[in-house]
């Protein structure tokens, strides 16, 4: 058994009714590029179930320790049930994105089964009439427990269960999973008493380390050197949510992201990112005429994973705080602004250490924060408060070469994340394979209309596109120097003659208008 650290079972204890701790993806697949031109559900179930001994969490159960004394565990149970986890379902008639996107809301809102290991997948048939996708394709929406992973090893699951190419195989390796006897009671109190004993001295050594980093942090923010995202608005995101979702997402070239990128020195491709959901909430809080004078302010966890640590499950991210500048009308202006406040939050975060926060909520009391999450919801404390951020924007990039899953080609891949009291509006953005997708996941009285605010974001990109590289291909342009007229031997003839002839018409038939030929100067 191992036992969960403080940060993923701080996903466990902040999970209420209406608050599911769940992060996933919606991916859309051609099975036409399997072999036989199809993919069965039958192979399917049959593929993943025997790829399972590559991720821990999908053969795994909570065990909790009695009074919650401590934090829980996780204990292997052997094989999965295949037939549970992976659910059948299909689109009626036409199948189109909207149906799609509705679907979706509905299953990300489901708290996923305790008692089971904690993840689902459902195969999503009859995706006849989507835009860009041709017919026949089908998705697969995947839901796992924040507890169990983050964004980065949650790409690392996706890498477990997909191939390189059409031509997968097989592997029949489910038997060798091996299922973990189940403890006593008496044992798990036990080893709660004893970790107990313990937690004074591993907290002396997370405090002794810290020391530094908070002295610099407090004579940085003494000398103006460093500081702190403060005065955030209230929106109507900053509520308490109810148990209903919505889904939508949009796409763009990732080549445009990084043209963006590229025409404003300094600027990186989360900068552009965090630009756009900046102007598109601008655009979407102006029509609902909620706009405040300044500027909301984002959750931008950053993956803190070390080498050691890639491949493994858990959670490694800390957090930055920053503005995205919906208080700016003009594009470039936002995205300079929103390049120096990312900046600045990097600084804040490295002066006490990006892993900080997260060895202190080792020592964070279980049964403390279970109680003061299920009393905030009941209380209504997001309404009262005032918020530490008005939404989440998380950028995972992911691999830029097509992946495969039961021979079937991964055309598009959109991330789902949870909506809490008090931020209900997430933004998971994923890259793959040449594309940039931003994918919107809020509470539905919230926002009762995402693909509005999915228009809004096109909107926003657009402007932005325009204002930095159009703008700086149309500048390029004019730079260059006027193009220079070359005088040929024919030219410097015929004005010969016109001069001879006091520039009148000569008697001989003209039969060819001669033109002077045109060199540019580059």
């Amino acid at each position: 058994m191992q036992q969960l650290t403080g940060l993923d079972a701080s996903f466990l204890y902040l999970e209420t009714a209406n608050t599911p701790m769940h992060i996933g993806g919606l991916a859309i697949y051609d099975p036409s590029t399997a072999p036989g031109g199809g993919v069965g559900f039958k192979q399917i179930m049959e593929n993943v179930l025997k790829r399972a001994h590559r991720v821990s969490a999908m053969n795994n159960v909570l065990v909790e320790v009695p009074l919650r004394l401590d934090h829980p565990y996780w204990k292997s149970n052997g094989p999965f049930d295949p037939e549970f986890h992976i659910r059948h379902i299909a689109l009626p008639k036409p199948g189109d994105w909207r149906q799609l996107c509705i679907q979706a809301s509905r299953l990300h809102a489901r708290s996923l089964d305790r008692s089971r290991p904690l993840w689902e997948f459902y195969i999503i048939e009859g995706l006849d009439n989507i835009e860009g996708f041709p017919p026949g394709c089908f998705a697969v929406l995947s839901k796992m427990h924040h507890a169990a992973i983050d964004g980065s090893s949650g790409v690392e699951v996706a890498a477990a269960i997909h191939d390189l190419s059409p031509d997968y195989t097989i592997e029949d390796s489910a038997a060798t999973i091996k299922k973990d006897r189940s403890p006593t009671a008496t044992e798990l109190i036990w080893r709660s008493q004893i970790n107990n004993i313990k937690a004074p001295l591993r907290m002396f050594e997370v405090a002794k380390n810290t020391i530094p980093g908070v002295a610099k942090l407090v004579s940085g923010l003494a000398r103006g050197k460093l500081s702190r995202v403060t005065d955030i608005p209230r929106t109507r995101f900053n509520t308490n949510v109810s148990p209903y979702r919505v889904f939508d997402a949009i796409e763009f070239d990732l080549d445009d992201i990084k043209k963006i990128k590229d025409a404003v020195p300094g600027v990186t491709v989360n900068d552009v990112a965090l630009a756009i959901c900046g102007g598109g909430l601008r655009k979407y809080l102006q029509s609902k005429n909620e706009l405040p004078e300044r500027s909301l302010a984002a959750m931008a966890p950053v993956n803190i994973r070390t080498k050691d640590q890639l491949g493994k499950a858990g959670n490694q991210v800390s957090q930055l705080t920053v503005r995205v500048r919906s208080d700016i009308e003009d594009p470039l202006e936002r995205l300079i602004e929103v390049n120096a406040g990312t900046s600045l939050a990097k600084e804040l975060n490295n002066a006490i250490g990006a892993k900080t926060m997260t060895d202190y909520t080792q020592f964070i009391p279980s049964t403390l924060t279970a109680s003061a999450a299920k009393l905030s919801s009941r209380l209504a404390l997001a309404n009262r408060v005032k918020p530490s951020y008005n939404c989440v924007i998380t950028n995972v990039p992911g691999p830029q070469v097509p992946l495969y899953f039961t021979g079937a080609k991964m055309l598009s891949n959109f991330g789902l994340g949870p909506a809490v009291d008090g931020m209900g509006l997430f933004h998971a953005i994923l890259s793959y394979c040449g594309k940039f997708n931003i994918s919107i996941n809020a509470c539905r009285e919230m926002m009762p209309d995402p693909a509005f605010y999915a228009d809004c974001l096109q909107e926003s990109f657009d402007e932005l596109y325009e204002a930095t590289v159009t703008k700086a291909s149309l500048q390029k342009k004019k730079a260059k120097p006027a193009a220079k007229k070359t005088i040929t031997k024919k030219t410097i003839t015929k004005k010969a003659v016109r001069k001879k002839t006091g520039g009148k018409k000569t008697g001989r038939k003209k039969t060819k208008k001669t033109v002077s030929k045109v060199t540019s100067a580059t």
